[in-house]
């Protein structure tokens, strides 16, 4: 059962981005730039100095969503094809149509994190079919072609004609009631830009409810996005879903900021994490494998479980491509995965509920060869050249350069330089790209801390050793790591590397009993390649806390302004150097009523108040017919699980049992306060 994946919204984008970025991108207004119409608030404003392979991939970012070359045709090419799917197969539960409503356009911030195009307005009416569109006619952006559809009014998501809709059919009532019994006049894609645009931490906005485009960047990410919230939203949110459905508790249980990146395909655990941001991706570190086709390649891993290590395999060509194909070719898998060629991988699968049947793996090549996914696919491909060109200028964001930053800056020369000293001694052995020569003649820890006191340690600094650690050693949550889409035999496995795949099992202790926080569950090994994340980037890190992969370390406060971001810092590192000061066993996630979760075929299942979350959505079991009726037995064995009583019995079947989410990365901690504080300041210059 993977009660409560109906909430789906796979920006599963953010897949590629623990990738790429270096120096030509300005993320300011420049100084004297004028709009291509002479207005002072435009789209192109910020990227003066762009070559137009770098325009090109700047435009597939902000709104490529795998293309419709002939959108009034009966092929749909782009992801848009799979958010339909969705919307008909939960019935409208979730459907960016009704999401995207105009009426919440001045709350939207507020409520779901979600990112106002700056070239549209509220709508004023419906449309000729009754439903509310922002109104977009005033937009600045460079003509595209009807291939990336129409501004839906909210960055990241597009419009494009249905050619499925019939006006003699048209009933907005029936299709509010059920998205599933009457085709749409539009179709709605997702881009890249969903995710990963963001608040610019330098020039952020007066009013987050009406950016203009120079309080946008490309790179930083959403850490405001109420990812599941959104996904089920309805005008007025009355008519969304409400605290006794089960996956009203599932979408509040996930913190602002991140995206659950396996919910289509589904791998029945409830795992929600950041959104990477972009920087310096010219000095990522690369990593020797041995990728699905069998070919040894050096390959960025991509994924916070490092899964995600393709090389230039999937392009069908044997020959490694250092600095380029690799890039693309793993940004090329994120865009399969959030829609393109979806007629074919969405039948290897029940990809929302996971309750039908196991998965099957995707298969490139022969999915290629199928006129749903070949033009789809050509298309795509044939921008990720210039994709990854844009993504490789983006530059890390200094607080120096904010807007009054510096204020915010450290004064004292000597904290500053006993912050270095810390960082070499107890950080920089896992975040740095720059590392010991193989001739050094000393110790790596003495190499680190002769480099981290150079002027020039954090320039073309990627922050990372890229490299995939054991939860063993770093102790942090691991429901992450346990994902198994890129596992052999699973939907993605043709995009992990064989060495990946390989990698030697993982001992996963010092998991608490949820129903008795004072005792520990038994440990467990995790297999096929999962139990590890590769180390994150910096860079940024003082305008991108929470902190840790799941945002569970530091304060939320839903504040985009500087001197918000920084309030955020403060406290997840203090959170993070003493963790005596976190949450600990109150961060399990527990529901905050009894609920249900229902099925299509009219059962349901009893969810106690105060059940932790996660120990429903990580049920793996592909649920016989007869358990989903609605029938005498159904029934009874509902009000039996609705009193609690047999929660632990769900432990059995528990995918990743693991419930406290702050806990581990516990490195520092033993250091003097001093020591502590010292490297708080030091990590505001990254």
């Amino acid at each position: 059962m993977r009660a409560g994946r109906v909430l789906v919204f796979t920006t599963l984008l953010l897949l590629l981005t623990a990738s790429l970025g270096a120096h030509l991108h300005r993320t300011r207004a420049q100084t004297g730039y004028v709009c291509p119409d002479g207005s002072t608030n435009c789209y192109q404003m910020s990227y003066v100095g762009l070559t137009d392979l770098q325009r090109q991939g700047r435009d597939t970012w902000y709104f490529w969503t795998g293309g419709d070359r002939n959108p009034g045709g009966t092929n749909v090419v782009g992801d848009q094809a799979l958010w339909r799917h969705i919307a008909t197969e939960t019935h409208g539960q979730f459907d960016l149509i009704q999401s995207i409503d105009s009426r919440h356009r001045g709350q939207r911030f507020k409520q779901f994190g979600i990112i106002s195009d700056p070239d549209c307005r509220k709508a004023s009416a419906p449309d000729q079919y009754g439903l509310w569109i922002d109104d977009c006619t005033s937009i600045n952006t460079p003509p595209l072609g009807p291939a990336f559809g129409k501004s839906a009014g909210i960055i990241g998501l597009r419009i494009f004609p249905n050619p499925n809709f019939d006006p003699k059919k048209w009933n907005v009532d029936a299709y509010r009631k059920d998205a599933a019994s009457v085709e749409p006049p539009y179709l709605v894609g997702m881009t890249c830009a969903m995710c990963h645009v963001g608040f610019n931490p330098l020039h952020p906005p007066a009013d987050p409810e009406n950016p203009q485009w120079h309080n946008l960047n490309p790179g930083i990410g959403n850490q405001y996005f109420r990812e599941q919230i959104f996904s089920a939203a309805k005008f007025p949110m009355t008519q969304s879903l409400q605290p006794n459905d089960f996956r009203w508790q599932l979408a509040h249980s996930e913190p602002a900021g991140t995206s659950e990146t396996s919910q289509v395909a589904t791998d029945h655990i409830f795992n929600p994490n950041t959104i990477n941001h972009i920087a310096y991706i010219n000095d990522r570190p690369t990593h020797a494998e041995v990728t699905a086709d069998g070919v040894h390649r050096n390959v960025y891993h991509i994924l916070k479980d490092g899964s995600d290590s393709v090389g230039s395999a999937c392009l069908d060509d044997p020959t490694p491509h250092p600095g380029q194909d690799d890039t693309a070719c793993a940004a090329l898998r994120v865009y399969i995965n959030i829609g393109v060629c979806a007629n074919i991988w969405t039948t290897l699968q029940d990809p929302i509920y996971g309750l039908q049947r196991p998965q099957s793996a995707f298969d490139p090549k022969q999915a290629r060869l199928d006129p749903n996914c070949n033009q789809g696919w050509t298309d795509t491909e044939a921008r990720m050249g210039g994709l990854e060109s844009f993504l490789r200028t983006l530059a890390p964001l200094h607080l120096a350069d904010a807007d009054n930053g510096q204020a915010y800056l450290p004064k004292d020369t000597a904290v500053l330089t006993r912050g270095k000293a810390v960082f070499a001694e107890q950080c920089a052995s896992c975040h740095s790209s720059k590392r010991p020569p193989a001739d050094n003649a000393t110790t790596q820890a003495e190499w680190f801390r002769q480099a981290v006191m150079a002027d020039d340690f954090l320039q073309k600094n990627y922050l990372s050793d890229d490299a995939r650690h054991p939860i063993s050693e770093i102790k942090t949550n691991s429901a992450r790591a346990m994902g198994t889409n890129a596992t052999a035999g699973h939907i993605w496995a043709n995009f992990s590397s064989d060495t990946y795949k390989q990698l030697p099992p993982v001992h996963i202790d010092g998991l608490v009993d949820p129903f008795h926080t004072s005792l520990k569950l038994l440990p467990f090994e995790a297999t096929g390649g999962r139990g590890y994340y590769r180390t994150p980037n910096l860079a940024n890190i003082w305008a991108t806390a929470p902190l840790l992969h799941n945002n569970s370390v530091g304060l939320y406060n839903g504040d985009p302004s500087v001197a918000g971001r920084l309030a955020a810092y403060q406290d997840a590192m203090e959170k993070l150097l003493w963790p005596e000061r976190r949450p600990g066993v109150k961060s399990i996630q527990r529901t905050s009523q009894a609920s249900k979760f229902f099925y299509e075929e009219g059962g349901s299942v009893c969810i106690a108040k105060g059940t932790p979350v996660s120990l429903i959505a990580n049920v793996d079991v592909v649920t016989p017919e007869h358990f989903r009726k609605d029938d005498f037995f159904t029934r009874f064995f509902c009000k039996v699980t609705g009193t609690g009583h047999l929660n632990a019995l769900f432990l059995l079947a528990d995918n990743a049992p693991d419930f406290v989410q702050d806990r581990g990365h516990t490195f520092g901690a033993e250091l003097p306060d001093a020591d502590k504080k010292a490297l708080i300041e030091y990590m505001k210059l990254f």
